[in-house]
């Protein structure tokens, strides 16, 4: 079956001709197996405007057919000269349909010949169609006889089966050799996805396998978008959109593929990109880069002209950064507000959580100007939305999270005269949130009036709430014991937390062999392989993760501190690749990096403390903290800053901390976040004896599949928008 994805709304954009050339080419290709867009956003340098085509399709039998559509009749094409129309009464005096259809192929052309398994194998056609034109029409004006008269298809050839033939019957830009193989056939899907290109190799398992020579073949495979993902990414909704998607499923790669589409097609747009980890801000910088790059075949980049239209924002700000919230502080005239403004004020708790800290200040903002705010932007971005959500009421604004009303309303609406229509887009997994447990639906963010804002299809397709379900960083084993442990599914005294029905369940990558949820009841929990496609667990002759405890915190460093160097010296991989997430507070921490970064230093390896100004220093003070890694260093971290971080070999020294308050869902979400930052190999360990290890090695054990009598936690479903 073809996938047809509209990039935006034919309808609303008012597209009718291309409306029913569309129609007529999903009729005419619905059962082949390929991929069709109406304004795939690739776009074609010019001295005009950037354009991307009208329609674009790739099949496996036939090729790639680029179709630039014109709502002309045949009046207002006053004459043809060569490539060059003259048009009356248009909203242009002259064009080149056929030559631009064909400079939009040869574009396309040049990204498949990037990749040897696609050069020259790709049959290519461009084409013309008029849809408000007969073929009568056009050979009684003499057009028919021009040698320039380029492939039409006009209106009577929009039936399924005339259109197939026309367009078989159209002369190749590029030959090709078609159908494509399988390998041929992916390849070209991964290209036309924007997928690294790199040529696939057969990885053998061995006994003398390193973990640095799989990563090596690994990276040489080629990473395709599933369905999900090219919707996700390319489709610029007309209004809000909510994203939820398990760790590692690609959120924040789509989001930021999603900025940089949105820059190209409406470069006078004002678009800002907001996260809660201040070190995020390279790893986004570098995607939304190379998105730009990518689509616009390096004629576009993130330069400083760039990114006064695309704003990467921390949602608070720092000392080197502006951020969202303090931007629009000054905006409206307001002093932003400090961290020291906060520990000053006595009516405040003395601790805040970072999230709570946001939200006041946002709620202060909101209060100050009277809920009045100027819209700046066209388009928001939410990444990491989980942890802009606050259960505190006290830093409430009127019965809404601060940020988001804030966010909302800083956009201008997309359609005039229907306010709710603001492109705020936010991805989240509540199960990473470390410092509020529930789930951010529409009513949670805006209030009981905005209840249906994320209920339902836009017109052209675009849902308004999206579900990822497939984890491409972390190895499914990694996965699956991050989510029973997070939720608690095998604790003796039942789930903490969690879903609650099958489709739920489902919707995130599960199967619900059996059970229906009711209290009592066996439930048995199946997460297929096809669903955690990182292929390191099966290729890898070891467990991928590694659960140790130890008599004493000196014993557990003294291993740990061995094993890297053995992954290092060995395994042979870089220092950089190799992450140390501490659990428990910073007190207890600062002394075990201290300990652990001692050790390392003895065997001539640097450590690097996230945020730190050098390696080889425990403390943060003067330091940077949008710098994660340092090429050369292990990297040591706690969990709220290695949140959306990731790394090849993940070690979480604490475990112990957990364990003395494992009731604590805040304590187990933790320990998910720590799981979830590998994309290969995780080593667990603690100290002493604790009833949790007992759950823990029964969460290993069962591996991608989980038996449990259900008892009933605090309730809460993904559909509550529709639900409540």
């Amino acid at each position: 079956m073809t996938t047809f994805i509209e990039t935006e709304s034919i309808e609303m954009a008012g597209k009718k001709d291309e409306q029913r050339v569309w129609e007529a080419l999903k009729r005419a290709y619905a059962k082949d197996d390929g991929i069709g867009y109406w304004r795939y956003p690739v776009f074609s340098p010019s001295d005009g405007p950037r354009r991307e085509p009208d329609l674009l399709l790739l099949t496996r039998g036939g090729g790639l057919v680029i179709i630039e559509v014109k709502g002309l009749t045949i009046d207002q094409i006053a004459s043809i000269q060569g490539p060059l129309w003259t048009y009356n009464n248009f909203y242009v005096e002259e064009g080149a349909p056929y030559q631009q259809a064909e400079d939009q192929v040869f574009s396309l052309l040049h990204y498949f010949d990037s990749d040897q398994r696609t050069r020259r194998k790709i049959k290519a056609r461009a084409i013309v169609a008029l849809p408000r034109i007969t073929r009568a029409e056009w050979e009684e004006k003499g057009f028919a006889h021009l040698p320039s008269s380029p492939p039409i298809l006009f209106s009577e050839d929009l039936g399924p089966k005339t259109m197939r033939s026309r367009i078989e019957e159209a002369p190749t830009v590029q030959r090709g050799r078609m159908p494509l193989d399988d390998e041929a056939w992916n390849a070209a899907l991964s290209v036309l996805g924007g997928a690294p290109v790199h040529k696939k190799k057969e990885i053998v398992p061995t006994t003398t396998m390193t973990k640095n020579y799989l990563l090596h073949q690994l990276n040489a495979e080629t990473s395709q978008f599933d369905e999900k993902q090219e919707t996700i990414g390319k489709v610029i909704p007309p209004g809000p959109q909510r994203i939820r998607g398990i760790a590692g499923s690609g959120k924040t790669v789509m989001l930021c593929q999603k900025a940089a589409h949105m820059h190209l097609k409406y470069p006078d747009w004002d678009i800002a990109i907001v996260f809660s980890t201040q070190s995020l801000y390279d790893s986004i910088r570098g995607q939304v880069d190379h998105w730009l790059r990518f689509f616009s075949k390096d004629t576009v980049s993130l330069t400083p002209e760039v990114e006064r239209r695309i704003r990467i924002f921390h949602a608070w700000g720092g000392k080197r950064q502006p951020g969202f919230y303090s931007t629009l502080a000054r905006e409206h005239g307001v002093r932003p507000l400090i961290v020291n403004d906060l520990k000053e004020a006595p009516h405040l708790p003395k601790y805040m959580s970072p999230s709570d800290s946001v939200a006041y200040c946002c709620q202060q903002l909101l209060h100050e100007t009277r809920g009045h705010i100027t819209p700046q932007f066209d388009a928001i971005l939410i990444d990491e939305g989980q942890d802009l959500v606050v259960e505190n009421k006290t830093f409430h604004y009127e019965g809404k999270q601060p940020i988001y009303w804030l966010a909302f309303q800083a956009l201008r609406p997309a359609i005039t005269n229907n306010p709710t229509s603001r492109r705020l887009i936010w991805g989240y997994d509540e199960s990473q949130s470390l410092d509020a447990l529930i789930v951010p639906t529409a009513k949670e963010l805006f209030g009981p009036d905005y209840t249906k804002l994320v209920q339902g299809i836009y017109p052209g397709g675009a849902r308004k709430s999206e579900v990822m379900y497939r984890c491409y960083r972390t190895p499914g084993p990694l996965l699956t014991a991050a989510h029973a442990i997070g939720m608690g599914l095998l604790r003796p005294d039942g789930m903490l937390r969690g879903i609650t029905n099958k489709s739920d369940w489902e919707r995130i990558g599960y199967e619900v062999v059996q059970g229906n949820f009711r209290s009592g009841e066996e439930i048995t929990l199946h997460r297929p392989p096809a669903h955690s496609p990182n292929p390191v667990p099966s290729l890898w002759k070891n467990p991928v993760i590694h659960f140790q405890t130890y008599s004493s915190t000196t014993e557990e460093l003294q291993h740990v501190a061995h094993a890297i160097v053995h992954d290092i010296t060995k395994e042979g991989i870089e220092p950089e690749d190799i992450l140390v997430i501490f659990l428990g507070p910073s007190w207890i921490t600062k002394t075990k990096q201290n300990q652990l970064g001692h050790l390392l230093n003895n065997h001539s390896i640097d450590y690097y403390v996230a945020a730190a100004k050098t390696p080889n220093m425990t403390g943060t003070s003067g330091g940077d903290p949008t710098r994660f890694v340092f090429d050369g260093a292990v990297t040591f971290s706690q969990v709220t800053r290695a949140k959306g971080n990731e790394a090849n070999m993940v070690y979480v020294v604490g475990l112990d901390e957990v364990a003395k308050k494992e009731s604590s869902p805040k304590a187990r979400n933790e320990l998910f976040v720590a799981l979830t930052r590998s994309r290969a190999w995780a080593h667990i360990s603690g100290t002493n004896t604790y009833p949790f290890y007992e759950e823990f090695q029964r969460v290993l054990q069962s591996g991608d599949t989980f038996t449990f009598s259900f008892k009933q936690p605090p309730p809460y479903s993904l559909d509550q928008d529709e639900s409540e």
